[in-house]
C-alpha cells in the first residue's frame, strides 16, 4: 500500500496525520483509544479484536479531499 501524506495538525510532525492510499482509502494516525468505556461501546457496535480505533481532532479532517478520493 502506498501512502500520500495529506496533512497534520501537529506542530512537531508527530501525530495526528492523515494519509490517502493508492486504494482510494484513508489512513489516520492518532492516539489509540484505551478508555475502557469507549472500547466497550466500540465492541458493542461490532469492533472486532483485530481492529483498533484512534482519536483525532476534527481539524485534521480539513486535509481530506471533499467528495471521492
Amino acid at each position: 500500500m502506498k501512502l500520500e501524506f495529506l496533512g497534520t495538525t501537529s506542530g512537531g510532525g508527530n501525530c495526528p496525520n492523515l494519509y490517502l492510499t493508492d486504494r482510494g482509502t484513508y489512513v489516520v494516525q492518532g492516539e489509540k483509544i484505551t478508555d475502557p468505556e469507549a472500547i466497550a461501546t466500540l465492541r458493542a457496535r461490532g469492533l472486532p479484536d483485530h481492529e483498533t480505533a484512534v482519536e483525532i481532532p476534527a481539524a485534521l479532517l480539513r486535509f481530506a479531499p471533499q467528495g471521492n478520493a
